[in-house]
């Protein structure tokens, strides 16, 4: 048998002083794509989504649903590729590879327990690692059965009924906002639909949990929520299909903005939304905080920086998927920053408060790791391996360090296709 080959690491680009003047079309929003695949796929009529990320993770969502008997068209157009989703009958007795994505490990289970029949679920090594109790916990209690051997994890095998009965339930969602909208995206199709109380700690992401509820609406689903008692009820209903435009990923948007702050210049990513309910919205405030100009018109969202990056003090508990972008910048700018509310980052694609500390630190960096936190204070960098663990965030926030410390190697560059299809093409050609 031949001997696996070792991936080279990829020689981030060099840029240093020299401004950077650019427009970039960003690939769409996961999280809105594989909302809007489930949504679509329950539907009584077809839906056509246009513009959706093609991606590792959104075709391990497209997998998933065809293996449980959705039928997906890609088309390419004269002027625009789409997917057309005709829901139909759904069935088990197949097996799902969720990869390493949290979305489709928390999404398709309960859509799955609509199905007859048994569906096994696994996915890379790391997924066995990332909490899942929350979500087969909930189901257990709403009547699923689920074989995972008292782990609350992958890999299990869910035996669906073909309906799952609702009614009101208690979930701890505090380790992430996924196991709420897991439940909430198929709570339409329950019998009695669903109250869902969060009983924990408080929610992170909330901007995700709100887009739930929003495109829930968006596809015809009642839906009531209250704030106050951290309660959201959905009725049971017919969904109706759209034609839907899929934004783009504006967290993705964050290492290509970063390009202004930390070489000088102007970046305009195409298309940003005027209203939007994606965390990377957030940018516009953040970015402006440490010391960029910020426009917003009909070419998009234009950041112009000057290459001087003014520290920041800053709760990033409901964007943190930003955190590595930001910790980037703030190993490069001019005073400290306290990256706070953290914590939940420590079980994603990897412990990525340990993984920024280790590699920032290991080009020469002063990052001081705390549990829900991270003090970065500016020192020289020098060149290096950065290590990625598999998780396509850190590799992007190697190729900003890149920008402006030459000798950067980014190990695994290819973890970055899990929501951007050619991170190194798009990256490179905008410096060229």
């Amino acid at each position: 048998m031949p001997e696996a080959k070792v991936q080279p690491h990829w020689p981030a680009p060099y840029r240093g002083a020299r401004n950077v003047i650019s427009r970039v079309v960003i690939p769409g929003s996961k999280s809105v794509t594989n909302r809007a695949l489930i949504l679509a796929s329950q539907s009584k009529s077809p839906s056509i989504l246009r513009r959706p990320l093609v991606s590792r993770d959104s075709e391990l969502m497209v997998d998933g649903l065809r293996a449980l008997g959705i039928s997906i068209d890609e088309i390419q157009g004269e002027n625009e590729f789409y997917w057309k989703i005709t829901p139909a009958p759904l069935h088990g007795n197949v097996a799902v590879d969720v990869g390493n994505a949290g979305t489709v490990m928390r999404f398709l289970p309960p859509f799955a327990a609509l199905a007859k029949g048994d569906i096994s679920f696994d996915g890379d090594p790391r997924s066995h690692e990332r909490p899942l109790g929350p979500v087969i916990k909930a189901l257990e209690d709403l009547g699923i059965s689920i074989s995972h051997e008292g782990r609350y994890s992958l890999p299990m095998i869910l035996h669906g009924k073909g309906e799952i009965p609702g009614g009101e339930l208690h979930i701890d969602a505090s380790a992430s906002s996924q196991f709420l909208s897991a439940l909430l995206l198929v709570a339409p199709s329950m019998k009695n639909g669903l109250v869902a109380r969060h009983v924990g700690s408080t929610l992170p992401s909330m901007p995700h949990i709100e887009m739930t509820v929003e495109m829930l609406r968006d596809f015809g689903a009642e839906v009531i929520v209250d704030t106050a008692s951290h309660t959201w009820s959905v009725n049971a209903g017919n969904l109706i299909g759209k034609n839907l435009v899929i934004e783009p990923d504006l967290s993705n948007a964050a290492p290509f903005l970063s390009m202004a702050m930390v070489c000088g210049g102007r970046i305009t990513i195409a298309d940003w939304p005027t209203k939007t309910t994606q965390p990377g919205d957030q940018l516009r405030e953040i970015l402006t905080r440490m010391g960029a100009k910020v426009e917003l018109n009909d070419n998009g969202l234009t950041v112009n920086g000057n290459g001087q990056i003014s520290g920041i003090d800053i709760d990033l508990h409901d964007v943190g998927e930003l955190t590595p972008s930001i910790a980037a910048m703030a190993a490069l700018a001019n005073s400290p920053s306290h990256l706070r509310g953290i914590g939940h980052l420590r079980l994603h694609e990897t412990d990525r408060l340990a993984a920024l500390t280790r590699e920032i630190n290991s080009l020469g960096g002063n990052v001081r790791e705390e549990e829900s936190s991270l003090h970065i204070t500016p020192a020289p960098l020098h060149a290096g391996i950065f290590h990625t663990y598999d998780d396509h965030r850190l590799a992007t926030a190697g190729a900003v360090i890149g920008l402006v410390t030459q000798g950067i190697e980014v190990e695994n560059i290819a973890t970055t296709r899990k929501t951007l299809p050619d991170f190194p093409g798009l990256w490179s050609s905008i410096l060229q």
